[in-house]
């Protein structure tokens, strides 16, 4: 009986590795139609193009708002129906982009918060899936897989909306963005009974619970370590997205092409990092280790950019670039793998939701330290050095864990291994 099932499971985890990496890699897209287009949006609306910035935030704030909340929701209606509603939510923040005129210069920033409340919920609620149906022996490289979505979607949204409004115009190719993102959701419709199917009707979603879910994942030595292992990471990450090509611009006398190339080369090797990060961490059975090296890599990198001269070869900093790119941005898969492997059980999409919560304030936070610190400094050299510490600090942290939790001799006599 157990043969005959095998292969059902395979492929039930099969499908939702599939259906979860479409969902992310759609709703990174539409996350990526506004800084894609920023120039045209900003040029047709007589604003800045500076203002990418506080739409960004304002996307984070929705995020942060949305997590904390996600995992109560997650429970009672059900992982698929949740992403079906958050992936709505999205399309309206994309429209409300797209009927934003000089005059109603508001409608963009609304937008920009419906849309965070839309992809906040995403990553708890493809891990309470995922948590379910992921083979143990490969959990990390399935989050790594599925969270490669974040840097396809990007590329995808770099590849095609250009192109697509210069033929139709922003305004169009936004409505196009938002025409795919419910066409996802509609699709999801056909898979929803069986991912649904252990949904409760009686999960509690009220906000004393969800900020008490939070305090429990930071009280708990391993969830918590995880949860600050995601603010520092997110922080560093967001500080490479944000400043690369800012850093090579102004400080390497780089081009703004070199630099964008830069950058690509970054977001690139992001993808293939979150995937070997993953393998690696399923075969060494040591993921905290693979954390812990993450951070230090990356620690290596930022430091390396901050000292960076001119006269550096620009094969010397794109290699740079990427191992800063698989690092920086590479972690998130075996983090989340982690976090839904400590999670009680049942309980994947509250303590995703909950570390988010953790993670997004970092989000917040970094990118306004940095420009401090660069302000300050009279240049982003400065704001690297900070990147580097706190990445290298927490990885060090880390390594330091997974040393102390290794099996002596009398452990491993009686049989006793830590996880």
């Amino acid at each position: 009986m157990t043969a005959s099932r095998s292969p059902d499971r395979r492929r039930t985890a099969g499908f939702a590795l599939g259906l979860t990496f479409t969902i992310q890699t759609i709703a990174t897209f539409a996350w990526n139609s506004a800084s894609v287009l920023a120039p045209a949006i900003a040029a047709d609306l007589a604003v800045p193009a500076r203002w990418i910035g506080p739409f960004i935030s304002l996307i984070y704030v929705g995020m942060v708002a949305a997590s904390l909340v996600a995992g109560g929701w997650i429970a009672r209606l059900g992982a698929i129906r949740a992403s079906q509603i958050c992936l709505g939510l999205c399309a309206i923040g994309v429209l409300a982009v797209a009927a934003t005129g000089e005059r109603t210069l508001a409608l963009a920033a609304a937008g920009a918060l419906v849309f965070g409340l839309g992809y906040g919920p995403m990553t708890p609620a493809s891990s309470h899936v995922l948590a379910q149906t992921a083979p143990p022996s490969r959990r990390n490289l399935v989050f790594s897989i599925k969270q490669s979505g974040v840097p396809a979607g990007a590329a995808i949204a770099g590849a095609t909306l250009p192109p697509l409004a210069l033929a139709i115009g922003w305004r169009g190719a936004f409505v196009v963005t938002a025409a795919v993102v419910l066409v996802a959701a509609l699709f999801a419709q056909s898979v929803r009974a069986a991912f649904d199917a252990d949904r409760r009707a009686d999960a509690p979603v009220a906000l004393s619970h969800a900020l008490a879910g939070v305090g429990r994942v930071v009280r708990d030595r391993k969830l918590g370590a995880l949860a600050f292992v995601g603010f520092a990471f997110a922080s560093a990450q967001v500080c490479l997205m944000g400043f690369l090509v800012v850093h090579l611009t102004l400080t390497c006398g780089w081009s703004l092409v070199a630099a964008g190339l830069a950058l690509s080369t970054a977001t690139i090797a992001a993808a293939a990092g979150r995937v070997a990060w993953g393998t690696l961490a399923d075969r060494t059975g040591a993921p905290f280790a693979v954390l812990g090296t993450i951070g230090v890599v990356a620690a290596a990198c930022a430091t390396a950019l901050s000292l960076a001269p001119v006269t550096w070869p620009d094969w010397s900093i794109h290699l740079i670039a990427a191992a800063f790119g698989a690092t920086a941005i590479g972690w998130n898969g075996v983090q989340l793998a982690e976090l839904a492997r400590h999670a009680p059980p049942g309980e994947a999409a509250a303590v995703t939701g909950a570390a988010g919560v953790i993670s997004f304030t970092g989000v917040i936070i970094a990118p306004l330290a940095f420009g401090a610190l660069s302000a300050t400094a009279g240049g982003t050299r400065a704001g690297f050095v900070a990147v580097a510490l706190v990445a290298g600090l927490t990885g060090l942290a880390l390594l330091g864990a997974q040393r102390r939790s290794r099996p002596g001799p009398r452990d491993r006599a009686l049989g006793r291994i830590p996880e």
